[in-house]
């Protein structure tokens, strides 16, 4: 099963090519999954994809993060997305749902390991800015988020 067959009770939003579903820097408070069309994703204005899986999320990085959108995402066709309004709650009432997310996740993560041992392969032997992108590259791929502590404004040490 694919993340899209767990949202067809979510709304369907239609969208014209050439609109933009997430701006780069706004707040994103839903997910989108993709049912039909093609959008290319853009980060500091360069394109670095364009999806047309149906089934493909958008937006989980900014609700999983709580970031505000790291992308732009706009239509290249005219284009179709189910929409989960309030993405934590839709992933916790379909734990199904959310292991699709975590799954499609993993797989993006694995993909960038197999890229970071093939660069790494590549420029270990050479000195300067490129001999260091092993540590560099090393350094952000395994790098972690700070834990949450529990805790309030008025009593930070619980």
């Amino acid at each position: 099963m694919s993340l899209l067959d767990h949202c067809t009770q979510l709304p369907l939003r239609t969208l014209a090519a050439g609109e933009t579903l997430i701006e780069e820097g706004d707040g994103v408070s839903s997910l989108y999954v993709l049912v039909q069309g093609t959008v290319v994703v853009e980060r500091d204005a360069v394109a670095v994809a364009r999806i047309d899986t149906p089934g493909a999320m958008f937006g989980e990085m900014s609700m999983l993060l709580d970031v505000p959108a790291t992308a732009t995402v706009r239509c290249e066709t005219d284009t179709h997305v189910r929409v989960a309004d309030d993405p934590q709650t839709f992933l916790t009432r379909e734990p199904a749902a959310a292991l699709e997310v975590a799954r499609v996740l993993a797989g993006r993560v694995d993909g960038l390991t197999q890229y970071l041992v093939d660069v790494k392969q590549q420029y270990s032997d050479l000195d300067g800015h490129l001999g260091m992108l092993d540590t560099v590259l090393g350094a952000l791929a395994f790098q972690q988020r700070p834990r949450s502590r529990p805790g309030s404004v008025r009593d930070p040490g619980v």
